[in-house]
Formats: C-alpha cells, structure tokens, sequence
C-alpha cells in the first residue's frame, strides 16, 4: 500500500453495541508523554505533535481511540488532547474509556473507585472530551472479587443515558457472566499477544461466541507493558517481517487481527511514522504457516 492508500478500513469491521469501529483502533495511553507511561520522570509530549497523530489518525480511516482519564503527565491530558484535535466529533468516531482506576494530580495511583465514585469518574471523562455521553465504558478492575455492585451502578449511568455501552478491562471469565447478568457487556479488554497462554485463548474464544469484542493491550509492547514496545523479537517474527517487508510490530499487530474477526487492536503511539505503520498492519495477510510458526512461540523473556 502506498501512504495514500493506508486505510484503517482494510482491517475490516465489527460492532460495538450498535457502533461499527474498523479493527484497527488507537490507543491514547502513550500519547501525553515520551518514555514509559505513568512514569514519574515521563517527559510531556509537544502538544502540536500530538494532536497531528489525532487527527492523521482519523484521515487514515482510524474511529475507535481508546483513552482514560488516568491518562496523563504533567501537562498533557489525553482526554483533553483529544477534544482538541477532534472536537466536533466526526460522527462515525467512537472513544472508549475506562473507570476504575484513579490518580492524584500528582500522579500518584488511587485505591479503586468504590460504585459511588465511578459516577465522579464517568463525570470527568465527559467533561474533559467535551462530550454528554460516553460512547463506551470498560470497568477496569484489578484481582478476582465480585463486580457486581461496581458494574451495576455503572449499568445505572447507562439507563441514564451518560453511557451508551458498557465494556470490562482486565477481567477473567467469572467477571463476565457476573456482568451479563447485569447489564449487556460489549467488549472484554485484556491483556493478549504472541505467547498467549491456554487460558486467555479460551477467553478470547468465549467472547468471540457470544459475539462481543474482544480488545487486547500490549499485543505489540508484549513484556514491556507500559514502557512501550518490546525490541526482543523472536527470530521467526523477524523473519516473517522481512518477508512481507515490514517490522514485527506490524507482524504482532496482523497476527493479533488473525485471532478472530471480533478481535480489535489498539495500538497507540505519538510518532507520525509509527502511526501509518500501526494502521498499514490491517492490510496484512499472514499464511497458515506463518499463524501457525507465530502461534508456537513461547511469551516474551524482556
């Protein structure tokens, strides 16, 4: 593909609730800073730079980003950067979030929000993208206890009409049908790559029969979470690259869109280049053979 041809539309479709998104996606959380993540030393990123990402984002075909209110750094806020760039909002773009989670102004982590705090939290999210509902809102947990009552008073906002779908982040498959039970349950954001155990295959199975999304994170950074992109790669992965003529971040990305046609990938990134790669991975077409070489491989040692 040419750069004038790159389109987010030839990694094909699939429906969120009611809400058609291309399978190639944005991840927002690396677009405040350069460097790690949440990181105390993390340097703010130039404030132009990143609202050109958002936008050539949306001009390849891009409409799912994905962000948090959590997302930021000392000066950036990813909500914010967002309204920024795209508001008005083209009306084909879809922006999941995700509650849960919370952080001081100083960054620091908070404990967990407790069901009366997840509306403050719903609140934020709409004030800082300009919006008066959200499209999507994944519940992020963290441990095995019950969501019940955390995902029910979100399931409250939704009849509300703050919140128009509901999703689950980090969640295992007992969180699921809990939340079923209580509220329809769109997309399963996890974490998923090369070297994906028995289990999270299952999982990943489980979603595509009942015919919800299912979102991986860190399907390129792999071991390197949240400090960005694992640079040890596997010789096979290099070699199937260098065959189709591209990188193995590009190869992690096809291979995590050949897991199932309900399998979405939101890769994010701040640099312009890296962005038109991300997008460009939907046009690749991997062989049985090279599935089934990348599916062998053991999980990330970095």
């Amino acid at each position: 593909m040419t750069p004038q041809t790159i389109s987010a539309a030839a990694s094909g479709t699939w429906k969120l609730g009611d809400l058609t998104v291309n399978r190639i996606g944005f991840g927002a959380m690396r677009l405040p800073q350069h460097g790690e993540a949440f990181a105390d030393d993390a340097v703010p990123r130039d404030r132009d730079q990143a609202i050109r990402v958002l936008r050539r984002a949306v001009e390849l075909g891009v409409n799912h980003i994905d962000t948090a209110a959590f997302y930021f750094s000392a000066l950036r806020s990813a909500n914010e950067l967002i309204n920024q760039a795209l508001a008005p909002y083209p009306d084909d773009l879809v922006i999941t979030t995700k509650v849960g989670p919370g952080r001081d102004p100083s960054g620091g982590w908070l404990p967990h929000a407790t069901p009366g705090q997840l509306r403050g939290q719903v609140e934020e999210n709409l004030r800082r993208l300009g919006r008066d509902h959200l499209d999507v809102v994944n519940l992020r947990i963290v441990g095995t206890d019950s969501i019940a009552e955390r995902f029910g008073a979100l399931a409250e906002l939704r009849e509300a009409g703050l919140i128009r779908h509901l999703g689950l982040s980090n969640v295992r498959p007992h969180h699921l049908a809990e939340a079923q039970a209580i509220a329809p349950v769109v997309c399963v954001q996890n974490m998923y790559g090369i070297g994906a155990s028995r289990e999270q295959r299952a999982f990943l199975d489980l979603c595509g029969e009942r015919r919800i999304a299912f979102v991986p994170f860190y399907s390129i950074a792999g071991a390197g979470r949240t400090a960005g992109a694992t640079t040890d790669h596997h010789p096979q992965e290099r070699t199937i690259a260098r065959a189709h003529g591209v990188g193995p971040a590009q190869i992690r990305l096809a291979w995590t869109l050949h897991q199932g046609s309900h399998v979405l990938a939101i890769p994010g990134t701040g640099d312009l280049d890296h962005l038109v790669q991300n997008v460009s991975a939907g046009s690749l077409r991997l062989s049985e053979e090279e599935l089934s070489t990348l599916d062998s491989l053991p999980h990330d040692t970095a």
